[in-house]
Parts: C-alpha cells; sequence; structure tokens
C-alpha cells in the first residue's frame, strides 16, 4: 500500500513534529507499506528522516521549482516538472489512502483531491494550524456525495493503529 502524506512545508514546532514522529513509530509496525511525500522541507522533512529512521520505504514526488533539494539517498525521487498543485495531483493519485499530519492550503488542498477521487483520508487535528478547522467544518465527509470517508485524530499514536488497519486491510 502507498500512503500518501500531506504536511505542512514549513517549520512547525517540536509539538506537531513530535506527533508526527509518535504516528511514524506507530506505523512502522507493519512493513507493508511506503510513504508518498511532496517535498523534503517542513514538516515533510521531519517526516521522510523519521520514516528512514524507521524503516519505511519514501517516495519524494518533487515539484519543478524544488527539483534540486538534496534528498538523502534512500529516497525514491520523482521530479515532476510540475508546479506544485500539479505534483499534489500526483501524489495524492499515488496514494492509496490520505493521512494529513497539519498544514495549511496546500495540506487542504491534498486533502479535498483525496476526498474528490474517493480515497479515504486520516487527519491529525490538534496540531494548531489551519487543517484542525476541517473537523468543524467537515466532522465526516467534505460534501453531500460522500465520495470519501474522512476520520480526524487527536491522537497520533490511535491514527497510526487505524492507518495500519487500513493496509492490513482489516
Amino acid at each position: 500500500m502507498q500512503i500518501a502524506i500531506a504536511a505542512h512545508g514549513s517549520e512547525t514546532g517540536e509539538e506537531v513534529e513530535d506527533k508526527s514522529k509518535r504516528f511514524l513509530r506507530v506505523l512502522s509496525r507493519c512493513h507493508r507499506h511506503s510513504l508518498l511525500v511532496g517535498g523534503y522541507w517542513g514538516l515533510m522533512r521531519t517526516v521522510v528522516d523519521e520514516a528512514l529512521r524507521l524503516g519505511i520505504n519514501v517516495v519524494a514526488i518533487l515539484p519543478e521549482e524544488m527539483e534540486h533539494v538534496i534528498l538523502p539517498p534512500q529516497v525514491v525521487r520523482i521530479n515532476t516538472g510540475c508546479e506544485p498543485r500539479c505534483r499534489s495531483v500526483m501524489l495524492v493519485r499515488s496514494g492509496d489512502i490520505l493521512v494529513s499530519l497539519g498544514g495549511e492550503a496546500g495540506t487542504m488542498t491534498e486533502i479535498l483531491m483525496a476526498y474528490a477521487m474517493g480515497k479515504t483520508i486520516y487527519s491529525l487535528v490538534g496540531t494548531g494550524l489551519s487543517t484542525d478547522l476541517l473537523l468543524k467544518a467537515f466532522p465526516t465527509h467534505l460534501d453531500q456525495r460522500r465520495t470519501g470517508e474522512v476520520f480526524h485524530f487527536q491522537d497520533p499514536e490511535e491514527m497510526g493503529r487505524e492507518t495500519i488497519t487500513a493496509v492490513m486491510g482489516l
């Protein structure tokens, strides 16, 4: 299974980084997946570094203006030749599910794309970032079509366990 990760492209602070690492530690118990990320900066860099430390496979799908970024050698690089929103389409379409670790407009765009594509979304809330507001606006579905399910979690370990359940097909 390929898990698309939507995460803030800027620094978020220790609390959000810690929650992301706690999620990844739980996720590392199941080695039947790869993580897809949209870059190697901000919170995404924390996710990549921790995932590699835990032995999780990582694929970075990079927008054209960031194709120069040096990645750790274990990361599979995909240079898209696209601007960031175009890159996000590739990231989201390539994932079987989407996990949001918190972010702003780019992360919300990826959440909305995943929903429109009928993908299940696992969203970490309590991050202090704008994606937290989606829980208030859209507790279970983003519109009346109900094309995808959205699950919100305060606890990153619980979100990790639920993600593993999805990966294992239970």
